[in-house]
């Protein structure tokens, strides 16, 4: 392994560390703390194990919850919104029995419930020293917990699928982070208050307060409200939590300059590795490739920064591959439908490109350059070397002077000036509406009064008012992971500031969607997209569908299907 790759994964275990640390300040962590500091000091305030067995638990809990639901397809059919009703019931099984510790046991023993756990959970908050009550805690909570970091998602997203003995590593390490400050939370909450003497009655003001956090904790677990009190509070304080967590994702560690020819310290470009099948070519190697320059370009079908970019990568391939210059398209996909070879296909001739592509489902060849992101292109000399690399759009005119320098550093006379003359594809605004995913793996700024992972039985409503870059829902839907499938009567509505938008739908037939704009059928205004006829859009297979064509940038203008 290399120095800089050393350096690389141990910055990185140092920043899932303190990730982890740092996700006590999460929005959706701060409701819960009082569970921790109230299940430290539960039953006896002098026993010091409350803290450590809470913590412990709940970091296997998280760490088995993760592996389980994430690095397995063991709960694949399973709803995610059930396991927030488990740990939800067991919080607020806890807080009954700690407020009703008589009566409670009472109701079970006359209706005959000889539940071993519940005979568990009787038993933890009623025995002064049992182990059973905070162990639950920890367990219960673990699930609650996950995905509550960026770096957290980061892991899950990029490194998982590529990498699992790194993933788990960071996981490990953020996991230690995370338990560290939740150990020294309850320790010291434990100590502070063990300190006022009245507590330490478990038939206190206090023990039936830290009773009825858990039962209203527990139902806005089991409601899933906890994740509108997480929104309540991003929205509405100055810390940026997301912001500071997504500080520790590692960059590209490359060492680059200012040059056309950015790679400082050029070194042998990756061989391909479980790329197939290929379209427009036969399989090719980059050992086979060599005394050609070669970009590699990793992208997937329905992203539009890739759309944006491909016509520039053919416009190239097309002027400079009698010249030794070849393009290779490494398709790595962001939604399991961009998984088939039969969509992939159909994106390729959609998309005019000629170019060899081939598909990378296992993420294997992304693994090998160690790339992290869509698109990104890695420009390599006829030696077999990486020269240059761009993430990202833009730098048209960079990219095509250094396929120009590597062309004639190998001997070729280029009788032809550039073609893209320093033009960039750039955001029309700097405040224009950023990606929105609409699954519950990835959805952000939902706005209507109903939890997103609920099934209401009268469905969905939108809400009174929308607030700028934010969706909602009407009607019945039913919400997956990276999606949310439409039924009866659906609607969707987006508040929007942008030029252009487009819709990454699928159906299993032709399907209709009809489009308004600001309230109005969009054929009344001079906005529709290219794949909007008489209002209505036709999904006729996996793709990225243009909705609006606006003349000039726009804000905060509504978009309903």
């Amino acid at each position: 392994m290399k120095e800089r790759d050393k350096e690389k994964i141990m910055l990185f275990l140092l920043g899932a560390f303190f990730a982890g640390g740092l996700t006590v300040l999460a929005p959706c962590v701060l409701p819960l703390l009082p569970i921790i500091i109230g299940g430290s000091v539960s039953g006896s305030t002098q026993d010091k194990r409350r803290p450590l067995l809470i913590t412990a638990s709940l970091a296997v809990s998280l760490l088995i919850f993760t592996l389980l639901l994430k690095a397995t397809t063991l709960l694949i059919n399973i709803p995610p919104r059930s396991i927030n009703f488990i740990s939800g019931t067991i919080i607020i099984l806890l807080g009954l029995f700690t407020l009703f510790p008589g009566i409670y046991a009472n109701i079970l023993g006359r209706l005959g419930v000889e539940s071993r756990a519940l005979k568990l959970l009787s038993k933890g908050t009623q025995q002064k020293n049992s182990i059973w009550g905070p162990v639950l805690i920890g367990a219960a909570l673990g699930p609650v917990f996950s995905s509550c970091s960026p770096v957290y998602g980061y892991i899950l997203a990029t490194v998982l699928p590529v990498n699992f003995g790194a993933a788990l590593a960071y996981i490990v390490a953020y996991i230690v982070g995370l338990a560290s400050i939740l150990l020294l939370i309850g320790f010291y909450g434990q100590k502070f208050i063990s300190k006022i003497k009245w507590i330490s009655d478990p038939k206190s003001s206090f023990s039936k307060v830290i009773a009825l956090l858990f039962i209203v904790i527990g139902l806005l677990v089991f409601t899933g409200l906890d994740k509108r009190f997480q929104t309540f509070v991003s929205r509405n304080t100055p810390f940026n939590f997301d912001g500071i967590s997504a500080r520790l994702i590692p960059g590209d560690t490359r060492e680059t300059n200012d040059q056309v020819l950015n790679i400082t310290k050029p070194y042998a470009a990756p061989e391909f590795v479980g790329l197939g099948p290929w379209i427009n070519s036969s399989p090719k190697s980059i050992s086979e490739l060599k005394g050609k320059v070669v970009l590699v370009d990793f992208w997937t079908y329905s992203c539009i920064n890739c759309i944006r970019n491909n016509p520039y990568i053919e416009q190239w391939y097309q002027k400079y591959k009698g010249s030794g210059f070849e393009v290779i398209g490494v398709h790595a996909p962001e939604f399991a439908f961009e998984r088939l070879e039969y969509n992939v296909a159909k994106a390729v001739k959609d998309q005019n490109i000629n170019y060899p592509v081939a598909l990378d489902n296992n993420f294997d060849t992304w693994a090998a350059y160690q790339n992290q992101y869509w698109p990104a292109a890695y420009l390599i000399d006829a030696e077999g070397n990486v020269r240059r690399t761009h993430f990202g759009e833009g730098e048209y005119s960079e990219t095509e002077e250094a396929i120009r320098q590597l062309l004639e550093e190998k001997g070729e006379k280029l009788d032809y000036n550039m073609t893209t003359n320093g033009g960039e594809v750039v955001p029309v605004s700097t405040n224009q509406t950023p990606e929105t995913y609409t699954g519950l793996a990835r959805a952000s700024n939902f706005t209507s009064p109903e939890t997103l992972g609920s099934r209401p039985p009268a469905g969905f409503t939108y809400p009174v008012s929308q607030s700028s870059d934010s969706w909602a829902l009407s009607s019945n839907w039913i919400v997956g992971e990276q999606s949310i499938t439409s039924g009866q009567n659906a609607k969707l509505r987006f508040t929007i500031s942008s030029k252009d938008t487009y819709l990454v739908a699928k159906s299993d037939g032709p399907r209709t969607i009809t489009v308004s704009l600001n309230g109005r059928p969009i054929s009344d205004s001079p906005s529709p997209g290219k794949d909007v006829m008489q209002n209505i859009v036709t999904v006729d297979g996996a793709r990225l569908y243009h909705i609006v064509a606006n003349p000039e940038f726009i804000e905060n203008y509504t978009l309903e299907l």
